[in-house]
């Protein structure tokens, strides 16, 4: 297997040619998904630099958690069962996953602090996917306007499964444009001036139309 510093060293290089060729350029944070491996092998990506680790199940991150613990920063990446927010809203830093009334519900009752989170969007629209329509995203922040312990940071959303680029393309273009329309909104528990988007196989595209966080996991982590 090959040393994480080796696969970062590739992906940050990709990354600074993506937006030297993007309008944004912005500034891009890597998560390093770290679901599918050992809690040895997380603690080698922080060791490397890398501070901001995904999980998907509660299960996982409280494991990896418990060793590393504050030497990362932790995002929860997958979706969420209401009824294991309890489980896991207080150990985490963001959500990228909010996607339905109940769900920010029970956050906001259970959380014991402002909770940052992404409303995620089936932008590609394909039934394996969660997330809010790209109709339904802007009402459904608005709708979260009473939750005092949510804040939405930002939107995500996962690239379709297909190998053509242009239609990966296309959809996080209009996730972009989607996030902006949010902005000019101008609501103070929703200044969502993050994009979630982009894993191993297409995060240089994500970074070309704006993305500022990317999920790569087996590209850095195996």
């Amino acid at each position: 297997m090959a040393k994480i510093t080796e696969n970062l060293q590739i992906i940050n290089e990709k990354i600074e040619q993506a937006k030297f060729r993007s309008i944004a350029k912005q500034e891009v944070t890597i998560i390093a998904v770290t679901k599918q491996v050992s809690t040895e092998r997380a603690l080698e990506a922080v060791e490397a630099g890398i501070i901001h680790l995904g999980e998907n199940r509660p299960e996982g991150l409280l494991t990896k958690k418990s060793e590393i613990n504050n030497q990362a920063k932790w995002h929860y990446i997958g979706s969420l069962q209401t009824r294991k927010v309890k489980q896991v809203i207080n150990e985490i830093d963001y959500l990228h996953s909010l996607d339905r009334f109940s769900l920010a519900e029970e956050i906001n009752k259970r959380a014991q602090k402002t909770i940052n989170c992404f409303v995620q969007a089936n932008v590609s629209g394909e039934e394996s996917k969660h997330g809010l329509t790209k109709d339904e995203v802007i009402p459904f922040i608005e709708s979260i306007a009473q939750f005092e312990n949510i804040r939405i940071v930002g939107l995500m959303t996962m690239a379709p499964n297909t190998e053509d680029d242009q239609i990966i393309r296309n959809v996080f273009r209009e996730l972009k444009n989607l996030q902006q329309e949010v902005v000019k909104l101008n609501l103070p528990f929703a200044p969502c001036e993050e994009l979630s988007m982009g894993m191993s196989n297409d995060f240089e595209i994500a970074v070309e139309e704006g993305a500022t966080y990317v999920r790569i996991g087996t590209a850095l982590v195996g």
